[in-house]
């Protein structure tokens, strides 16, 4: 790792400290021509010592504003600071963790994974608009029909159609055929242009696709197409594995990558990363934006910075290996709750380096499943399966629990 690296305390509160005196201090300096300050004094104060040693809360209160892409040309002067952190943070998830050369990059801390992914498929959209002169109708997103919402949201928006790939519905597998058959589906209905979302980790079940499944019958029937990774959930689990993971820039199909803080880093909701190839984001750039300096190449526009400095602090915190001693930890609670429900006869399903079980609902009794919160598929009669996540707070004594319900709502005892 290069630029993932553990820090102390002292050692990330000063490099915030530092930042925060590169930004404009609109508690002391006058500037006039932003359309922004501090957060109102009169609600939230930074007086206390407390607060002052808190960098996270204290980039709150500063209220950086991080409007642009910050690895694409120039950026607000006034923010120069925080941006920085950004920029690092970017780094150390480009390339130490998806594996992408040197400076060879872009992207942004955004309002989260639904937004990054619309980021992607406006950019390709706009791209083969743009390179190719085609019409809107020729585009057409392809992915599985376990994909986020996100995605069909996206293709509303940009009036794009979703080609839904079928998946097995035992191993979630998406199968050559499958693809082949959508692909078909699509050309018959004029499509020429294919975006293609592939998923690492998807929300219901945690299952991981396989990216060549969909650029092999691609480069099959000869077809264009931009490749984007959705690892809004498994991002920062997936790749800590004890395996050779290929889902990351060394692959030269994939174009971008999506992961969410907001999960299972635990940072404040509302932050997404979103990476892409160098060469891709000015296809969004917004020339009206002459105001900003740099222009505007996100979706969002304004953003907190300090949602780039609280995933700077929790990964500085951390350190790659200590992250994975974390993953780990919750991958082996994992492991326990699968064989508890094997010993059980349940039926569930769990990609092997994930944290999500998903169990099929006719297993879990209604009353266990309000109990534990456990999530459905689908909030009306038609739900099939309920999924438990394996996040930070849950641990063992909470799994034997819901374990120990279980076998008591099996074998009740007599009244």
């Amino acid at each position: 790792m290069k630029y993932w690296k553990k820090l102390n305390a002292e050692q990330r509160l000063n490099r915030v400290q530092q930042a925060l005196k590169d930004n404009v201090d609109f508690s002391k300096d006058a500037n006039l021509g932003y359309p922004a300050s501090r957060l109102d004094e009169k609600v939230f104060t930074n007086e206390s010592l407390f607060l002052r040693e808190m960098p996270v809360l204290s980039t709150y209160i500063a209220n950086p504003n991080h409007i642009g892409c910050h690895t694409f040309g120039t950026s607000e002067f006034a923010f120069k600071g925080t941006q920085a952190i950004e920029q690092e943070v970017l780094k150390m998830m480009a390339v130490d963790l998806f594996k992408i050369e040197e400076d060879q990059f872009d992207g942004y801390i955004s309002p989260g994974g639904t937004e990054a992914n619309a980021q992607a498929i406006w950019i390709y959209r706009n791209e083969f608009m743009k390179k190719f002169g085609v019409k809107v109708d020729e585009i057409v997103i392809l992915a599985s029909e376990d994909t986020h919402y996100s995605i069909p949201k996206s293709a509303n928006l940009l009036m794009l159609d979703w080609e839904k790939v079928p998946v097995d519905t035992e191993t979630r597998d998406v199968s050559p055929e499958a693809v082949r058959g959508s692909i078909k589906a699509a050309l018959g209905k004029g499509k020429k242009y294919f975006i293609v979302v592939a998923n690492m980790g998807t929300t219901m079940f945690g299952s991981v696709d396989d990216p060549a499944v969909f650029t092999d019958a691609l480069k099959e029937y000869q077809l264009p197409f931009r490749l984007h990774i959705d690892g809004a959930y498994g991002g920062f689990v997936y790749p800590f594995g004890d395996f050779e993971n290929q889902i990351n820039f060394t692959n030269p199909d994939i174009t971008s990558i999506t992961i969410d803080a907001h999960k299972m880093l635990q940072a404040p909701y509302g932050t997404g990363i979103f990476v892409c190839r160098k060469g891709l984001i000015e296809n969004v750039l917004t020339s009206e934006a002459k105001y900003v300096e740099g222009m505007d190449l996100t979706l969002c526009g304004s953003r907190s910075g300090a949602n780039a400095v609280a995933v700077w602090v929790i990964l500085t915190t951390y350190g790659p290996h200590k992250w994975y001693e974390k993953i780990s930890v919750i991958k082996m609670r994992t492991n326990w709750l699968c064989k508890q429900l094997d010993q059980l006869g349940v039926t569930y399903f769990r990609e092997p380096e994930m944290n999500i079980v998903t169990i099929r609902s006719e297993c879990v009794p209604e009353e266990l499943a309000h109990k534990y919160n456990l999530v459905p598929q689908t909030h009306d009669e038609s739900n099939q399966w309920y999924k438990i996540v394996l996040m930070d707070h849950v641990e063992i004594e909470h799994l034997k629990d819901f374990i120990q319900d279980m076998v008591s709502c099996e074998h009740p005892n007599p009244s």
